[in-house]
């Protein structure tokens, strides 16, 4: 009986995709819910590639899942992974119904799978990834994920105890996930910009995870990303293995240093974030067995999800669409931060609500005082248009972070909101959103072009 469900599952899950696709609806996770009602232990009985890459972490696995799938593929491997961005259960229950025969056995020698963090209790059960990528832990939303250590506790109760961990040497609180497992360390010599003073509101790891002493920062990039020593017990950061240096972000470059050698590879972005993203990603690929001069190679050719970045010319303006995770005050501040410090004058029009909003409200909006929104008060940033769901509290916020309000613009629906830009010859706009509003802000950046194409033509 367990066989022939888990066969009517199988067959279910792959029926669904050719179906929702007809209808023209995202068949990202309702194939592996199907799988997963019809057999709870589907995830169990599927076949799965022998080599398991598995990314995780609060922000920028997506990113690097994707980066990392498209390097294997630039260098001949095709892996199967949940590269839509399912993942939690459902989602890899889909990619693995998808990857399989009708009888349930997988077609691929590797897999790159996302896994969300809290899934990892339920995914880990069935599947034990040879290695275990950790992008960082650091504060998401209050509702779902509340503080990085209990992601860390959720993980090290999770994790199988074979898997190698490819760990963030410049996150503590990271570093400290599932100890008895064999490990591997990235992070990131000292960048222009460090400090040893805290620029952000958020700042989740105050004292020692050791002794609890006061920790002195040696640098710090931002929040509590970086180097620092208890002053009691000397407690520090681990050596690492992969550590990203002579970072030359103008050029799109930087030195990965081993302990045998120095190899240098391109930068996909300039932003602090995504240089973090391709030393994690060299850290996994050199971990998985593939050479320094075969990374190099795919990542030249390599560029940015366009689902994350994506930009678009027109009119005499340059529209760019940039990911900024609802509800995620670190990821929004980080992105708040980028942005101050890009040269030139520019407009942004901020939707990055929760879409969801939209059908199921929700009054608690207190990440947005967490979020270091102070960081969009400068003169480079011409003119905030605050729209979706949450506009007005976006409004105020920006008022309490001192932004003056004729910079300010607001609008309930984000269609409208190209129409209350200035759209100045040669100046970027940049459309923040969230994770499920990538396709309402294609359509922005769409009605953006075209109201300054609009423009030009009447001038």
């Amino acid at each position: 009986m367990g066989k022939l469900r888990f066969i009517a599952a199988l067959w279910a899950a792959k029926l669904c995709r050719p179906l929702l696709r007809l209808l023209g609806r995202n068949a990202t996770n309702f194939p592996g819910e199907v799988a997963l009602r019809i057999c709870p232990d589907f995830l169990g009985q599927i076949g799965k590639p022998g080599r398991i890459v598995a990314v995780t972490g609060t922000n920028g696995k997506t990113t690097v899942c994707n980066i990392i799938v498209s390097v294997l593929e630039r260098s001949g491997i095709r892996p199967l992974c949940n590269r839509e961005g399912g993942n939690i259960a459902s989602g890899i229950s889909a990619a693995l119904a998808q990857g399989a025969s009708l009888t349930g056995k997988t077609k691929y020698d590797v897999g790159v799978l996302e896994v969300d963090e809290r899934s990892a209790l339920r995914i880990f059960r069935y599947i034990e990834p040879e290695l275990l990528v950790i992008t960082n832990l650091t504060r998401d939303s209050v509702m779902r994920n509340a503080h990085p250590a209990y992601i860390a506790d959720i993980l090290t109760s999770a994790i199988p105890k074979k898997t190698k961990l490819i760990l963030n040497g410049d996150d503590l609180i990271t570093v400290g996930v599932a100890p008895e497992n064999p490990r591997a360390y990235f992070a990131i010599d000292s960048l222009p910009g460090d400090t040893v003073e805290l620029r952000n509101r958020i700042d989740d790891l105050r004292v020692c995870p050791r002794c609890a002493g006061e920790l002195k920062y040696v640098y710090r990039r931002y929040h509590h990303i970086g180097k620092a020593v208890c002053a009691v017990c000397g407690y520090t950061n681990p050596e690492p293995d992969y550590l990203g240096t002579d970072a030359d972000p103008e050029n799109r470059r930087i030195t990965v240093r081993e302990r045998d050698g120095d190899w240098s590879c391109r930068l996909l972005s300039d932003s602090t974030f995504n240089i973090y993203n391709i030393v994690t990603v060299a850290a996994a690929l050199r971990e998985f067995g593939l050479a320094r001069d075969v990374i190099a190679a795919a990542l030249e050719k390599t560029e940015l999800p366009s689902s994350r970045f994506h930009a678009a010319e027109g009119g005499g303006v340059t529209a760019v669409m940039q990911m900024a995770k609802d509800k995620n005050a670190f990821a929004i501040s980080r992105v708040f931060d980028y942005l101050s410090g890009l040269p030139g004058k520019k407009e942004i029009i901020m939707m990055n609500s929760c879409i969801e909003d939209h059908v199921h409200g929700s009054e608690n909006v207190c990440w947005m005082y967490d979020c270091d929104f102070e960081f969009l008060n400068t003169e480079e940033i011409t003119r905030i248009v605050v729209t979706g769901p949450r506009y007005r509290d976006f409004y105020m916020r920006l008022l309490m972070a001192g932004v003056p309000e004729e910079r300010l613009r607001q609008t309930p629906k984000e269609l409208d909101a190209p129409k209350e830009l200035a759209l100045a010859e040669g100046e970027d706009v940049y459309i923040l959103y969230g994770t499920a509003g990538i396709e309402l802000a294609e359509k922005v950046q769409a009605a953006t072009l075209r109201e300054a194409e609009s423009r030009r033509s009447q001038a």
